[in-house]
């Protein structure tokens, strides 16, 4: 699905810094095909990123990214391949609708959210990092915890008690209760356990119900909630009993949460999005438009000098402090049909100085896309199906035959692209993964889809366009 490099952050970092921008491109390749110009533009974005973090402090904050506007019709790659790119970056990645944006005094959403959901996105990405560091720590720690439930050590059995007592066999008494623990160690690890109860304290997450009325957003209201209201946010805990299994996840998570230094993890989620945070600005060509003096055109342009700030640089206020976005990368998206670049405002075209268009894809294409990506469609299905206990396999005419059918759909109708094949492909499919559990208990293990099939099962809704729209 994603693009994992080896080791730890570290190491990430290194293997990204030795990709040039031939071999971004071709980590795209594995996941996106063609639009080789769009790949080009965002590789050398990256690249440019990363020279800039070698260069002194003062030239490199002088340095700003040159943002993209991807040009091309719905379903072509645009939003993939910025989201490959931000997995092959390891950066923090948010796709937003600009058509989803109001002017700031109208009810809507307010561009500065883009920041604040960034954050959020980075903070989650730097805890799961986190998490895994800590991961093999937290088991150890929640074991021993759960092994004083099952195994608690009594004062009287300790040395210390069986010296004061004069017994005289501390030690005897110390090696057996640490033989007793190792018993009660492997018998938890071998599941042996998972079945008994055990009584712990649970921390009591109830919220009371209150409502805050602002004008403001919360991000902006001098106050802390928590320091207000001490008493209320689950700082109480209750005896709960449950099965060693449930316990011990339980205990996991609490150590989990223990050894994470959530202030660290914010300082370092802040700085991952101000160094590399990208951006996904999709339906931009739906905000296109000047002033005209009333109408829609007067609200779009209200969105577009409000975006303006974020793109420009500015330092946007969050629950987790101040953050600048002076070197987010931005790649903005739209189809143009109706509106073109130039009706963007002059300031905000100057802010996008890289433009790409994207092709719309070819029945070759189709058949790549089919076949190529690590996840392909083709791929997809027969993996699902053999979870099944079926074998499903495409004869190279299917392929080509469901490559025509989508072509010839988006031809006679909208044009959306590769999207179109998962609409075809569930039509084909249709049959055989309804009735694929039936299939394999009457030992069918292997079904094979060739273009008689793909004809029987498309060709008559595809020849009538009324119902084509509807069902393709």
């Amino acid at each position: 699905m994603a693009i994992y490099l080896p080791g730890t952050q570290e190491e990430q970092e290194l293997a990204l810094d030795e990709l040039t921008p031939r071999e971004i491109v071709s980590e795209l390749d594995k996941y996106v095909v063609g639009q080789n110009a769009a790949k080009r533009a965002v590789a050398i974005a990256l690249r440019n990123r990363m020279r800039r973090q070698k260069l002194a402090p003062e030239l490199a904050e002088e340095i700003m990214p040159k943002n993209i506007i991807m040009i091309g019709p719905t379903g072509v790659g645009k939003t993939e391949i910025a989201r490959r790119l931000a997995r092959l970056a390891n950066s923090p990645f948010l796709k937003v609708e600009a058509s989803k944006f109001t002017e700031v005094g109208y009810v809507g959403r307010d561009v500065e959210s883009i920041v604040r959901d960034l954050v959020e996105i980075a903070i989650d990405m730097v805890r799961e990092e986190r998490l895994e560091e800590v991961e093999d720590k937290a088991e150890l720690n929640a074991e021993e915890r759960l092994l004083d439930l099952l195994f608690p050590p009594t004062q009287q059995s300790s040395p210390s008690a069986s010296l004061a007592l004069g017994t005289g066999d501390g030690e005897r008494g110390t090696d057996s209760q640490s033989r007793t623990r190792e018993k009660l160690r492997q018998q938890l690890r071998e599941g042996k356990l998972d079945e008994r109860t055990v009584e712990l304290d649970v921390r009591e997450r109830s919220m009371p119900a209150f409502e805050i009325i602002s004008n403001q957003g919360v991000e902006e209201m001098d106050i802390n909630i928590k320091d207000m209201l001490p008493n209320i946010f689950g700082q109480r805990t209750k005896k709960r009993k449950m099965k060693v299994s449930e316990a011990f996840e339980y205990l996991i998570q609490e150590e989990e949460q223990r050894l994470i230094d959530m202030d660290q993890v914010t300082r370092t989620a802040v700085e991952r999005v101000e160094q590399s945070g990208i951006v996904f600005l999709d339906e931009i060509d739906k905000i296109a438009g000047r002033e005209g003096g009333h109408g829609p055109d007067v609200s779009r342009e209200g969105v577009q000098r409000d975006i303006l700030p974020i793109v420009e640089g500015t330092t946007v206020n969050t629950r987790y402090g101040m953050v600048r976005t002076d070197h987010i990368l931005f790649i903005a998206a739209g189809a143009f049909h109706v509106s073109k670049p130039s009706d963007l405002i002059p300031e905000l075209q100057g802010r996008f100085p890289i433009r790409v268009e994207l092709q719309s894809l070819t029945i070759e294409d189709f058949i790549k896309i089919l076949t190529e990506p690590k996840s392909s469609l083709v791929k997809q299905y027969t993996a699902l199906l053999e979870t099944e206990g079926l074998k499903l396999e495409f004869t190279r005419d299917a392929l080509d035959e469901v490559a025509h059918f989508a072509f010839r759909v988006n031809e006679s109708t909208e044009n959306i692209g590769a999207r179109r094949l998962h609409t075809i492909m569930e039509r084909v499919l249709d049959e055989i993964s309804f009735a694929a559990p039936e299939m394999a208990k009457d030992n069918k293990d292997k079904v094979v889809v060739d273009s008689d099939y793909v004809k029987k099962m498309v060709a008559d809704i595809a020849k009538d366009q009324d119902l084509s729209r509807y069902i393709l």
